[in-house]
């Protein structure tokens, strides 16, 4: 009778496991949204009761009349009056202007440089004048052609067959598959000091936000890795996700600052001050309260978020947050009695495997600081975020146009992504910017930040 009991009970376990990880979705594990089932998942968002769209005093943006125009075309009033006067006699008064802002017609412009070539009369040496850098051979595309494919193809992560269409159809060029990955190759090359700049600019932050997604190279599974902050975004790609990619990106094991992760242990290794991510600790806690029946974990989660959004709105104060320290200890005290240690398993060697429930309460209580980081150290978020954005579009360039063909190719990507996603958090031109790498002349962003 006890064997069937024990039998039931382990299997009643397993169902609700089972049932547990059927249910995860993005709100409840560390899923991305893209995995959620069809119907919308819950937000964390607090109702503010303000209707949707834009706000009060929102500026809007709308298309403005030019003070510089290119093209005048004049419009004469013709025929007659409803009285039956030519308009043709009459001297106009005025005019009213609209204006139609488009592209020009694109088309290569090609331009010929001729050098001179002469003979000295002396020792009868032939000599031409040298041509500039930037046209190393006969034939070759300029600058600008090489901007606009790595654009598309590293800033909007159109393929490469893809990018050579609209290559040809705006302009009628069609570079080459190894043209493309060519131009990719000297950006990266070109890009080498603006990478060493950036690294040295990261360790002098306060805080950093890391994280990392997969990235397949020739089928096979590798990593891409971030470290950002509001103003720097440094990608690394590397073929292990552990502590050999963090030393390979030269950053994170020498800063000593704060860095914001989300709990992989290998972030542990490192000496800065750690801080965990208080979203992914929400998502977690929901999910333990609506699958797993922790009720703790609801008190915790609606706790945590009480104190947050306080502090969000500057009303905290050090007596609301002694409160909640002393009822965050409580609840996790909590949720391990409702989470005993599991029995070792007889003839199973090494450490037990414990409940959900059980793990989630041990790794709060042992990195109570680094969870609690928000609260008492000021510069230091709740979330990480910031990672979480900047590591999203490798997520979209996986799902648009695949992995890479070889671990040299995704590390060029990873720089030239770096110098992307720096320019465009500091408001700065993409476009110039690729342009000015293929002109020897690369455009830095500021690194004071």
């Amino acid at each position: 009778m006890r064997e069937l009991e024990a039998q039931v009970a382990q299997l009643l376990g397993r169902l609700q496991a089972l049932e547990a990880q059927w249910a995860q979705d993005s709100t409840t594990s560390s899923q991305p949204p893209s995995t959620d089932k069809p119907w919308a998942p819950k937000s964390e968002r607090q109702k503010t009761g303000r209707s949707s769209g834009a706000q009060r005093g929102h500026v809007g943006k709308t298309l403005k009349m030019a003070e510089h125009v290119d093209e005048v075309v004049t419009l004469p009033l013709t025929g007659h009056c409803a009285c039956g006067h030519a308009w043709e006699s009459v001297h106009a008064q005025g005019q009213v202007a609209r204006q139609v802002h488009d592209l020009p017609e694109l088309r290569l412009q090609v331009t010929e440089y001729r050098a001179d070539v002469k003979v000295c009369p002396g020792c009868r040496h032939r000599q031409h004048a040298p041509f500039p850098d930037h046209v190393p051979g006969q034939v070759q595309y300029g600058p600008r052609v090489h901007g606009l494919a790595v654009y598309l193809n590293a800033s909007h992560f159109v393929p490469l067959e893809r990018t050579s269409e609209i290559l040809e159809a705006l302009c009628g060029a069609r570079p080459s598959d190894g043209t493309i990955v060519l131009n990719l190759r000297l950006a990266a090359d070109r890009l080498v000091d603006f990478e060493t700049q950036l690294k040295a600019a990261l360790l002098q932050q306060p805080v950093l936000h890391a994280d990392e997604t997969g990235s397949k190279v020739n089928g096979k599974l590798q990593w891409m890795h971030v470290v950002s902050c509001a103003q720097l975004t440094l990608y690394g790609h590397h073929a292990q996700r552990g502590f050999a990619a963090l030393e390979a990106m030269n950053v994170l094991p020498q800063f000593e600052g704060f860095l914001m992760h989300d709990a992989w242990s290998t972030y542990f290794k490192l000496s800065a001050k750690h801080a965990l991510c208080g979203a992914h600790l929400l998502r977690e806690l929901r999910g333990l309260a609506e699958h797993h029946a922790q009720v703790w974990a609801g008190e915790l989660r609606d706790a945590l978020r009480l104190v947050y959004h306080q502090q969000k709105d500057g009303t905290i104060t050090p007596e609301l947050v002694e409160a909640f320290e002393h009822r965050f200890d409580a609840l996790l005290d909590a949720g391990l009695k409702a989470n005993p240690p599991a029995p070792p398993v007889p003839g199973r060697r090494g450490r037990t495997k414990q409940t959900p429930g059980r793990n989630l309460a041990l790794r709060c209580q042992q990195h109570r600081l680094a969870v609690l980081r928000f609260l008492h150290d000021e510069g230091v978020p709740f979330d990480n975020n910031q990672a979480e954005r900047d590591i999203r579009p490798w997520c979209v360039k996986r799902k648009v146009s695949g992995g890479f063909r070889s671990e040299e190719g995704a590390q060029h990507f990873a720089r030239i992504r770096s110098y992307i996603s720096t320019l465009q958090k500091q408001g700065m031109n993409v476009w110039h910017g690729l342009v000015s790498v293929f002109r020897g002349d690369v455009i830095m962003p500021s690194f004071c930040c």
